[in-house]
């Protein structure tokens, strides 16, 4: 899928490293799922990327928050994954993510399995989304017009 071209002015602000991580993490989803949208907030404290086989939020299955100095790839209804040898980070009710530094030690086997379970769970919270096989889009939902983003 081809990214939408407000998501190169959103990471401008990032380090080039940053930028190319979260360029990879993208390319990591949207190849293992291409009929996944792509759902983009600019938002205050972070640009936030969600992933849904819909154009809603609520059946997101995996995001990627980036942070001046990292990235999380995580898992919307990452409680409801099985156990892995992964241990992914999170304390609230529903999400459960990993920090990713750089995409060498970004465990890409490991985080597909995962990902393909937490797409499963996605399609059974909603099956109407089972049969979607149109290549994904990549969506702008809203601009934050205040940022805290790094110097």
């Amino acid at each position: 899928m081809k990214a939408n071209p407000q998501l190169k002015t959103f990471l401008s602000p990032y380090s080039q490293e940053v930028q190319k991580l979260v360029i990879d993490l993208r390319t990591f989803v949207t190849e293992a799922i291409p009929e996944a949208n792509e759902l983009i907030w600019d938002n205050y404290n972070a640009l936030a990327i969600a992933y849904s086989k819909s154009e809603k939020l609520k059946d997101a299955f995996c995001h990627i928050a980036v942070y001046s100095k990292h990235a999380n790839f995580g898992f919307n209804r990452g409680t409801e994954l099985k156990k892995s040898t992964l241990e992914l980070s999170g304390k609230g009710k529903l999400i459960r993510y990993v920090t990713v530094k750089d995409i060498k030690s970004f465990p890409i086997e490991e985080l597909k399995k995962l990902l393909w379970e937490a797409m499963s769970i996605s399609e059974k919270n909603n099956p109407d989304l089972i049969d979607k096989k149109d290549e994904g889009k990549s969506i702008v939902m809203s601009i934050s017009n205040k940022k805290r983003r790094p110097n």
